[in-house]
């Protein structure tokens, strides 16, 4: 097994084709090191933002046909009349000509029309804020689809101050389930009498100085509660100059499906015109004095689904941010190294200094041999003839010196 092993290693280092430089051939500058510095630099940067924009998600939105004809529209409802409830009834009018008590009633309470100081601020605030989503909607819709808030504004705060007047408004606050078909959800004066083909408000007893439809709406809204939909009616404050007016308020409920990473589930949104007039019979103005939420429910479902990027397309863009980072950063490396030489000629110098080299490395390995040997014989010609007598003093001075070298 270990023989085997050792072959698949050899095979696979046999397969190694990139370059490989040796460190004796790798020279350092001051210039590539910097560069190196500040390319790490930029790509931590790189990868940081990258990093960053990977988490952020992007919204897709769908329209298609709504099929669930079967599906109940859900009213939330919680509006305040300056008028006492003995003088106020509330009902919903819809085309399938249903008992209205089919769909369930809302709750009446009792109250001041004035607002106490804590909850005059807090619905001032609503007013602002509602104000400003519907004008800069399609400039933050995707914060308001991320942020994953119901609610946004709270409940009104509790009452602290007690007028010590007779309560003069009335609080119609809850849910009703309705077809989803058009139809009119209003207020009114007089109490609601049911009868076989509809229904009729009983306002006998009322004066013409009891008519007051100034109102103030804390919530309106279609479905359940999901994050990112403005509801254009809260916070609408209305104050009557006359006693017989009528306010319309014409809406076109959008299905909408929310599937987002904080919610999921099937709400609605709505756009809304309004529309308010005197009731005078002298001057040809007809109608009931009342308050009227005229709604149509759109043949098209918009889907809003949150989408992230895939992990392989952000490791494949981090691995681009890598390669092209060392690739430029060399680039820019050797562009500047060459300026820098150039600019301190130091190119010319290394040239000048290198021939110099070569020469002194030529003088040290000495002259040729031919010429050796001519001055050799040169030297032996010059010396002048010994006589015999003095010629074995002189042998044996060379062989003494022969000897000590």
């Amino acid at each position: 097994m270990l023989r085997h092993r050792k072959k698949a290693l050899q095979i696979v280092k046999s397969l190694d084709a990139f370059p490989k430089t040796s460190e004796e051939c790798v020279k350092t500058s001051t210039t590539g090191g910097t560069c190196l510095v500040m390319s790490m630099l930029v790509m931590v940067w790189l990868v940081v933002m990258e990093v960053m924009y990977y988490r952020e998600t992007t919204f897709t939105y769908t329209f298609k046909p709504d099929a669930d004809f079967t599906e109940k529209l859900k009213i939330n409802v919680d509006i305040t009349v300056a008028m006492p409830c003995r003088f106020v009834g509330a009902d919903v009018l819809d085309m399938t000509g249903q008992q209205v008590m089919t769909f369930g009633a809302l709750d009446l309470e009792d109250t001041w029309w004035a607002l106490d100081p804590d909850q005059r601020i807090h619905f001032e605030g609503v007013q602002r804020v509602n104000n400003y989503l519907r004008e800069q909607f399609h400039s933050i819709h995707e914060l308001l689809w991320r942020s994953g808030y119901t609610d946004i504004f709270g409940d009104m705060p509790r009452r602290r101050i007690f007028p010590e007047q007779e309560k003069d408004a009335c609080r119609l606050y809850g849910s009703l389930e309705i077809n989803k078909v058009a139809g009119n959800f209003h207020i009114t004066a007089g109490k609601t009498i049911p009868l076989p083909r509809g229904h009729a408000h009983l306002a006998v007893f009322m004066d013409d100085k009891d008519y007051n439809f100034t109102h103030r709406i804390h919530k309106l809204s279609f479905g359940d509660p999901a994050p990112g939909i403005v509801h254009p009616l809260e916070g609408d404050e209305q104050v009557a100059t006359k006693n017989h007016m009528t306010y319309q308020y014409f809406v076109t409920v959008v299905p909408t499906y929310v599937n987002t990473y904080s919610h999921r589930g099937s709400s609605f949104q709505y756009s809304v015109s309004e529309q308010n007039r005197e009731i005078s019979h002298e001057k040809n103005s007809h109608g009931t004095p009342g308050i009227y939420f005229k709604y149509d429910v759109s043949a098209l479902k918009v889907e809003v689904v949150e989408r992230r990027e895939s992990l392989i397309k952000f490791l494949t863009r981090l691995c681009g941010i890598v390669g092209g980072v060392f690739t430029c950063s060399g680039l820019i490396s050797r562009f500047v190294n060459l300026f820098v030489v150039c600019l301190t000629c130091r190119f010319f110098k290394d040239e000048a200094n290198g021939k110099l080299e070569e020469a002194a490395s030529k003088s040290l390995l000495g002259p040729p041999a031919t010429l050796l040997l001519a001055s050799n014989l040169s030297q032996s010609d010059a010396v002048p003839q010994l006589t015999p007598a003095t010629a074995p003093l002189v042998s044996d001075s060379s062989r003494m010196a022969a000897s000590h070298t």
